[in-house]
């Protein structure tokens, strides 16, 4: 029985490998010696994930005045890294694609998914947080470690689901006594195969455990908050805070007041319709 979820990854689990185009991307990055161009160059070998990714740049996501034609074009506007983010992001939804589940709604699944990774965004807005796009890859991947369990022990993660349903505790706690660890820890171990930032990792490792973050303590709060305010508008609940457990200190942690959740989920609306719009032909599907 695995004790530890490098263990299951490396047993019951089959990994779920990145697209090469968003291995060499990461890898181009962090090489000072790849220019915009040598960068766009590889996108473009993927024309799936170039019209995708040309699609974003020219929304509201980024609200640029003017069209943008090409990726090299889309690299000096919005910059390398958070290009590189948006790579990944299509890309982890594309490696999850084909994921077979029966146990829950992919659709769903990803509408969350896409709603939290907006709401960090706005929040990382917030709290004047460098290269905010990291934080809509965060959302948008916060929750991975689920499909995992659900692919790889599927019996067990659905005996868990149904102990925090009767039970009325969180789908973490429940899954910490069925495995000795949560999705989350499983999401994290999966994204340090990908050879991902430590921040990021930790940033989903810890979106349930926002105490035992030590390296992005900030992107772990806002990761924690933007689930709970998805979680609240996909309810059709009032989101202005009252009522709701958001964890000790975790606002004085983002520097801001809850009284400003109503107005981040009137903006984030449109901007969750407008990137659920690009995203979901990815998991039609899967539907």
């Amino acid at each position: 029985m695995p004790q530890q979820p490098e263990d299951l990854l490396n047993g019951s689990i089959k990994l779920t490998s990145l697209p090469e185009v968003c291995v060499r991307v990461n890898e181009m990055v962090d090489d000072p010696h790849s220019s915009a161009a040598d960068i766009g160059e590889v996108i473009s070998r993927d024309p799936a994930l170039t019209a995708q990714l040309l699609r974003i740049a020219n929304s509201s996501f980024f609200n640029f005045p003017s069209k943008i034609a090409t990726v090299s074009r889309a690299i000096t506007i919005i910059g390398e890294r958070e290009l590189r983010y948006l790579v990944l992001a299509m890309s982890a939804i594309r490696s999850f694609s084909d994921v077979p589940l029966d146990t829950i709604n992919m659709a769903t699944f990803w509408r969350h998914s896409v709603y939290t990774g907006v709401m960090a965004r706005l929040l990382a807005k917030r709290c004047r947080v460098l290269h905010s796009e990291r934080l809509f890859v965060t959302g948008l991947l916060h929750e991975v470690g689920l499909l995992l369990l659900l692919t790889g022990e599927a019996e067990r993660e659905a005996n868990a689901m149904s102990v925090s349903g009767e039970r009325g505790i969180a789908l973490s706690v429940a899954e910490e006594q069925e495995f000795g660890f949560n999705h989350a820890d499983v999401g994290r171990a999966l994204l340090t195969s990908w050879n991902l930032p430590p921040e990021l990792c930790e940033a989903v490792g810890c979106a349930h455990d926002i105490e035992g973050a030590t390296l992005a303590p900030l992107d772990v709060a806002i990761v924690h908050v933007a689930d709970i305010l998805a979680n609240q508008a996909e309810m059709s609940s009032d989101c202005s805070g009252v009522c709701v457990d958001y964890g000790e200190g975790v606002w004085d942690m983002l520097g801001l007041d809850p009284s400003i959740t109503a107005e981040l989920t009137e903006q984030a609306e449109p901007l969750f319709a407008e990137s659920w719009a690009l995203i979901q032909p990815m998991v039609r599907h899967a539907r």
